[in-house]
């Protein structure tokens, strides 16, 4: 099973390598991988020290694009750690991977990219149908959004 998580996890995220695939559960029609950060601590987004004193951990699931017709959802266990700064104002903060996704999402940086090409093409309903025929179900309110994110990066 090490093999075949090691496999996937470069198959399915090749430029992240601080992340392990924990396990892998595929059935008709969803892929579940169960997947965690392995480095030792986090950065402190609001002051930047480096912290390896966990306060405590929890799940986050992230939708990711559809693999061979299934749709893949990715099981990401987290850490909460403690900042060490006596004088920032943050007390805890979350790991973050880089590349994997961003604060607050639901979707991989990959899902999300995919979605934001569909949002500039063609927005609104158009793009939810076309979302819809490539298997990721969203709203045309998120295609817009997605859309109007995109446009105001550039």
């Amino acid at each position: 099973m090490d093999d075949v998580a090691l496999q996937l996890k470069a198959l399915l995220f090749p430029a992240i390598a601080d992340i392990a695939v924990r396990s892998v559960d595929v059935d008709v029609e969803n892929v579940r991988l169960d997947a965690q950060c392995t480095t030792a601590g986090a950065a402190c987004p609001g002051c930047g020290v480096c912290s390896t004193r966990v306060h405590s951990s929890y799940l986050r699931f992230l939708a990711d694009a559809r693999s061979a017709g299934r749709s893949v959802v990715l099981q990401l266990r987290v850490r909460r750690f403690r900042c060490g700064n006596t004088k920032c104002p943050r007390r805890t903060f979350v790991e973050r991977v880089s590349g994997l996704t961003r604060r607050h999402r639901r979707h991989t940086e990959r899902l999300r990219s995919i979605l934001t090409t569909v949002g500039l093409a063609l927005a609104g309903r158009a793009g939810g149908r076309l979302a819809a025929v490539l298997g990721m179900s969203v709203s045309r309110s998120t295609m817009s959004t997605a859309h109007v994110r995109a446009a105001s990066t550039t």
